[in-house]
């Protein structure tokens, strides 16, 4: 086990290595010149050059990547051209707001997904099955922002049982961060009644956002479990008179879950990276919105944070899904 966690660590280290390669190349071929947008439409030829030295930016590419290696190395992302502040400080601000609304969306995509997945397979044929197949098409072919309008509209306007977006209320101060997560913050400072308000708040966009990840899921389960259920070792296990529920969730659920495991963690990293409409459609604080903001005006440093950001946390929960994947499957470790 200790072989196969090192193996996969070395691979998530070239990875991170070329993560940071491809971003510093992408934000340096850009046409957009960050120095002079900083600087405003009336600065002069002196102005630019001086805000370009003090960002590094007039220094050959080798040097500049080098530097910005080295920075990463003491967690220094830079700071934004735009607003003067750190990178890494506004990273701690949207990050956990992003991490919240994913972690929610996944935990949401991962029971219904699961669950509904067995019951198609388990009743196949049936209505339960139909309705699967119809739903695990139109979670990912209908756009989340046209579902993210829609459900505004109704459960926000027409029949007012939903906020329409925010992380709280105005009149409502968040609690002091801990782990930057309003609803884990809330727990923790013992102030249930802000807790509850911020997760009425992320409900909608939570569910939003897990609908694409909700219906791969619910496809890949439902596929894996009518294989499996198939199976002779299925059979003999019901025709030894094992109870039918533990044979489907003991014995042939653990058998279908390593492409489970890897369907979860994929669409743990897009969703990361898909995050940018919702946040916006529904005024989440978020890394995505973070992101395209500084895009837009040629930010460069917050833009690479944000994907080394994001990568990052991609890399980890594929490493995660490969320590699962042993778990499930022991055979896996010796590979």
């Amino acid at each position: 086990m200790i072989r196969f966690l090192l193996r996969r660590l070395a691979f998530l280290l070239v990875s991170l290595m070329g993560l940071v390669a491809i971003t510093f190349v992408i934000s340096h071929v850009a046409p957009a010149d960050p120095a002079a947008l900083a600087a405003g439409p009336d600065a002069t030829a002196s102005m630019i050059a001086t805000i370009r030295h003090q960002y590094g930016l007039d220094r050959p590419l080798p040097v500049q990547f080098l530097r910005y290696v080295g920075d990463l190395a003491r967690l220094q992302l830079g700071h934004s051209i735009a607003t003067g502040h750190a990178v890494t400080a506004d990273l701690a601000v949207y990050l956990p707001a992003t991490l919240e609304l994913v972690l929610l969306a996944m935990g949401f995509a991962i029971g219904m997904g699961i669950t509904l997945g067995i019951l198609a397979a388990v009743r196949r044929e049936g209505l339960v099955d139909h309705f699967a197949r119809i739903f695990a098409v139109g979670g990912i072919a209908v756009p989340a922002f046209w579902i993210a309008l829609i459900l505004q509209l109704l459960f926000s306007v027409y029949w007012r049982l939903l906020p329409i977006g925010g992380q709280l209320p105005v009149a409502i101060a968040p609690p002091r961060p801990i782990t930057g997560m309003v609803i884990l913050d809330a727990l923790l400072r013992e102030q249930p009644a802000v807790a509850s308000t911020a997760l009425v708040h992320a409900l909608l966009p939570a569910f939003v956002l897990s609908l694409p990840c909700l219906a791969s899921i619910l496809r890949i389960t439902r596929q894996e479990m009518v294989e499996v259920l198939q199976a002779h070792y299925v059979r003999t296990a019901r025709a030894q008179g094992i109870a039918p529920r533990r044979v489907v969730t003991r014995l042939a659920l653990r058998n279908a879950m390593v492409p489970i495991l890897s369907m979860i963690g994929l669409r743990f990293g897009f969703m990361l990276g898909t995050t940018v409409l919702v946040e916006t459609v529904f005024d989440w604080p978020g890394l995505g919105l973070y992101a395209v903001t500084s895009a837009t005006s040629a930010d460069f440093a917050p833009v690479m944070g944000a994907t080394l950001a994001i990568g990052v946390l991609f890399m980890l929960a594929t490493l995660v899904v490969d320590l699962l994947y042993a778990v499930a499957d022991p055979r896996i470790r010796v590979s």
